[in-house]
């Protein structure tokens, strides 16, 4: 039985042989607590243990950009870490980097994101600041979902390289070469546990995390445009020509111009680099599409109900732990899930937080709806 279990393990790890120098490789990767040893290599673990997770079955109702739409052709969540993983694959695949760890940050990235998309995670930002528990930003809660929330509140145990592709994989490219960021076990949770407190510009420790950031805006800057023309919001014709005579107009040709561009300029290289004309018009384009969807995608009276549903929930659920009312949701559905450990080194603050941060759409509304009626 040895002798296969090496044989199957040695199957596992041979694309560390041909895989790129500047490559990050499964023998490098490293874990927060040790564990028995698997025949699958570490970040194909982590591929497994995102996909069954509760967090990865959530995406399927939670926001990408336009919430309360009857249109079933528009973006979720789910939608969009699909289509970043399948870009973020094609650039690795092309570069000779290791795809496993690519596919891994990629399906992972969003874990955090809380109802109602980029407006619920400012909502529960001020709630988060006002009630001290520092920022929220959902590539953080990502990272916490990962370590503290998920398998019952024991964490998963993800690799590191994993969790600092997770927590690195919002922003644009700076201008010019892209490298990564050498890191060591401490600097990654220095950096997590500082973003609770400060802003910060994060940087990879791995190319692949490198491209999973690049994807990310790839994989939402062209989907976002056809799913706003879809409902109406946006017309064609509306964006500039300097920026379709360099990137295109579909989705398409916009997912084609950018991963061929990064291709060409980064092959054999220990860097990512987009070329100038490319770069500048992702720029513009990121700006046009905050201009013009964003900023419109919810009108200031949705704001405001969002903003008083997420106050109204946090309050009522911290009066039901702190009064241990123990027919609350909050136990019934979550805390009662918890271990022990979980629930002693949290504040109540956080607890709540980190309920309405996992909940989808639906469940929001649909606990709205019912804390109203008692």
């Amino acid at each position: 039985m040895g002798m296969v279990f090496e044989m199957i393990e040695e199957n596992m790890n041979k694309m560390d042989k041909c895989l790129s120098k500047y490559a990050c490789l499964n023998k490098s990767a490293l874990r927060l607590n040790d564990e028995k040893r698997d025949f699958r290599t570490d970040f194909f673990r982590d591929i497994d243990r995102i996909i069954y997770s509760l967090s990865y079955t959530r995406y399927i109702d939670k926001t990408q950009v336009f919430s309360n739409i009857a249109n079933d052709n528009i973006s979720k969540r789910m939608t969009h870490v699909q289509l970043v993983s399948k870009i973020a694959r094609t650039i690795g695949r092309a570069l000779n980097l290791n795809e496993d760890l690519i596919e891994a940050i990629a399906l992972g990235h969003d874990i955090g994101h809380v109802p109602f998309g980029h407006v619920g995670e400012y909502i529960l930002n001020d709630i988060s600041v006002n009630c001290g528990e520092g920022f929220f930003n959902h590539n953080i809660q990502s990272i916490r979902t990962l370590m503290n929330v998920e398998n019952n509140g024991l964490g998963s145990n993800i690799t590191v390289q994993v969790l600092d592709g997770i927590m690195c994989h919002n922003g644009l490219l700076p201008k010019g070469k892209y490298y990564p960021q050498k890191k060591s076990i401490e600097d990654f949770l220095k950096q997590y546990n500082d973003s609770y407190s400060n802003k910060q510009v994060l940087i990879p420790m791995t190319l692949e995390g490198c491209v999973v950031r690049i994807s990310d805006i790839i994989g939402y800057i062209g989907r976002d445009i056809e799913d706003a023309i879809l409902i109406g919001k946006l017309d064609v014709n509306d964006i500039p020509l300097d920026i379709k005579n360099v990137l295109g107009v579909s989705n398409r040709e916009i997912v084609n111009c950018v991963v061929k561009d990064i291709i060409n300029n980064s092959i054999n290289k220990p860097y990512l680099l987009l070329s100038d004309d490319v770069y500048d018009a992702i720029v513009k384009l990121k700006k046009f599409n905050n201009d013009h969807i964003y900023l419109k995608a919810n009108s200031q009276e949705q704001i405001s109900i969002y903003t008083k549903q997420f106050n109204y929930l946090f309050k009522k659920y911290l009066n039901d732990l702190n009064d241990e009312n123990i027919d609350s949701d909050i136990y019934k559905v979550f805390l009662n899930n918890m271990d022990k450990k979980y629930i002693k080194s949290n504040t109540k603050e956080r607890i709540v937080i980190d309920y309405i941060a996992g909940m989808t759409d639906d469940y929001f509304i649909s606990q709205y709806k019912k804390c109203l009626k008692k």
